[in-house]
């Protein structure tokens, strides 16, 4: 495969990824779309925004939708009720200022049951700046993390997962040394003899098992998809359940008074020594590797590929952790999304 067949496999098999992890489809949908086709604006437009309520993809009329308008993650503009017309309703929303993003929330009862969705527009996005400041010794910091994992040997321990297994991919459940602990992952290769380039998934938030992207190994990947909690991705859901409700409860702020022990700096790491295992593998390439993932898993293959040079793909979706301080500024900054909640 050349470079540009690459890439487009691998945005394929990371858009499949992240479609497979939507919740289902409800009964009742609400609709919320702004009327620019690509969802951005120019600072000083007024976005408008459409909202519908479909049943069984049928659409309702004279139903009464509640509705907010904000600068996402700020203090509310405009709400209050407005009455669907001929299946939809329209709303204009004042001149937006500032480069950010700009949300309209829609909610509706019926039978006794609220459903809800959004739409973010966003205004001269790549006009936002940061927010926060690079400390001095950031640079410092992380090349002393990576030399120290570096004199951690990788030993990687690989146990084939026979019942996963397909005609076409080999299934390994795997481990290896971090700064501490251990890192786990479901490593899925095809079975035929030959170099192939790597995805890397990195997870979303939360504690759970993982099955592999067994996906993108039948269409010529190496794919390996890590867990973050130095536990084993293959156990009983009922023991994630408890770590989630217990010693791992709100994990994300563990220390977070601490750089040097703060619950993501292992992750973060973590994620390194997994693309160490990866260059390790007879049959990757030696040269391609993508990372990916979604929320948690947006910020962490965000964080992987400023952290690792080996790198040569991103595909992020709706990053977390992003220019959080942004709120602080009195603008919605964070990154464009839309939900079906």
């Amino acid at each position: 495969m050349n470079r540009l067949q690459i890439l487009v496999l691998f945005i394929l098999v990371a858009f499949v990824n992240n479609l497979n992890a939507q919740p289902r489809k409800e009964l009742i949908q609400v609709l919320v779309s702004p009327d620019k086709s690509d969802w951005t604006y120019e600072t000083g437009d007024r976005a408008e925004f459409t909202i519908s309520v479909l049943k069984n993809s049928v659409p309702l009329d004279n139903v009464e939708v509640q509705y907010r308008i904000q600068p996402e993650k700020v203090d509310v503009w405009e709400e209050g009720t407005i009455k669907l017309k001929d299946g939809k309703a329209t709303l204009k929303a004042k001149k937006f200022k500032d480069p950010g993003f700009l949300r309209c929330h829609a909610s509706v009862e019926i039978d006794g049951k609220t459903y809800s969705s959004y739409s973010t527009a966003g205004f001269s996005p790549e006009e936002i700046q940061p927010t926060t400041t690079l400390p001095d010794d950031f640079e410092k910091f992380w090349n002393s993390g990576k030399e120290e994992l570096a004199k951690i040997p990788v030993n990687p321990v690989m146990t084939l997962i026979p019942e996963r297994c397909t005609d076409k991919v080999d299934v390994y459940h795997v481990s290896m040394n971090n700064i501490s602990g251990k890192i786990y992952g479901i490593l899925c290769k095809p079975k035929a003899e030959g170099k192939y380039p790597a995805i890397l998934h990195v997870p979303g938030a939360g504690i759970r098992p993982y099955y592999g992207d067994i996906y993108g190994a039948e269409n010529g990947f190496v794919t390996l998809q890590i867990g973050i909690h130095g536990i084993p991705v293959n156990l009983d859901p009922v023991v994630y359940n408890d770590l989630r409700y217990g010693a791992l409860d709100n994990y994300w702020v563990t220390n977070m008074d601490d750089k040097d022990n703060y619950y993501y700096k292992r992750v973060y790491l973590g994620c390194v020594r997994a693309v160490d295992f990866i260059e390790s593998l007879d049959c990757f390439d030696g040269e391609t590797i993508g990372v990916t993932g979604g929320s948690q898993g947006g910020a962490l293959s965000i964080i992987t590929a400023g952290l690792d040079e080996r790198i040569d793909y991103l595909a992020a979706f709706y990053p977390a952790l992003a220019d959080l301080t942004g709120y602080l500024h009195g603008t919605g900054r964070r990154v464009a999304s839309h939900v079906q909640e």
